[in-house]
């Protein structure tokens, strides 16, 4: 029998609590909403939020080990995010610990931290439709995803998007205005699975979209661990240790 999954939402909270028309999009914050996703799609999992301001930005050792997958939403304070923090993070995830990272937090230091680059992209926000292609069909985060998935109103991304070359693509985005992006990528790290999402600035009520909650249920449990919960070491055997 599969344990329960344990999900943090994190998010920097900073728009929600300084912009009016951003509260109102998201009365209980983006993490909020995000979570209530969640919870709603995946009813045996444990779903908690954890933001900016809280003690060690709620991301202490005890929650962090008792965390399967931590989702991460940030935009305006990536800077404020406190550099050991973004290690004890980065850690984890080699260790076993599934990290999900949305929309702007392409630039927070845990995503820059494990990709290598600069994770820089091109953008633009004029309020452009976005069609989301999957271009890996069978993959379990596009599973139940309609193609395409429809987000009538988003703040544009465009290519080059500096990020390593992901093991899977899994969607691709074009927008009204002519830009294209790669906006569903997969990595592992050590012993933890990535996935990048790129739909969710918080002018828009994105995360309340049925389809865009179903993508972020099934990256849940995509990125749930597998076996041990260790950071990969290096290992000395003896001469004459296997004979068999």
């Amino acid at each position: 029998m599969t344990n329960a999954l344990r999900i943090t939402v994190w998010n920097e909270n900073v728009h929600e609590r300084e912009d009016s028309e951003v509260a109102a999009l998201y009365p209980s914050g983006i993490h909020g909403a995000i979570a209530e996703g969640l919870r709603d799609l995946l009813p045996e999992a444990t779903v908690s939020t954890a933001t900016l301001e809280e003690p060690e930005h709620g991301l202490t050792e005890d929650r962090l080990a008792e965390t399967d997958v931590l989702f991460w939403w940030g935009h305006g304070a990536h800077d404020a995010v406190d550099e050991a923090i973004v290690e004890r993070v980065a850690e984890r995830v080699l260790a076993g610990m599934g990290l999900v990272v949305l929309h702007s937090g392409h630039f927070s230091r845990i995503f820059i931290r494990l990709m290598g680059t600069t994770c820089s992209l091109s953008w633009r926000d004029d309020g452009d439709r976005e069609l989301l292609w999957t271009v890996a069909p069978g993959h379990p985060i596009a599973e139940g995803v309609p193609d395409p998935l429809v987000v009538p109103a988003h703040e544009t991304y465009g290519e080059f998007f500096d990020v390593p070359a992901p093991e899977e693509l899994i969607f691709v985005s074009n927008f009204s205005g002519g830009e294209v992006f790669r906006s569903g990528l997969t990595y592992r790290r050590g012993r933890g699975r990535i996935f990048y999402f790129s739909p969710g600035d918080q002018k828009y009520p994105i995360y309340q979209q049925p389809d865009i909650r179903r993508v972020l249920a099934n990256a849940a449990e995509w990125a749930r661990p597998e076996g041990e919960r260790a950071i990969p070491t290096v290992t000395n055997r003896p001469r004459g240790w296997f004979e068999g």
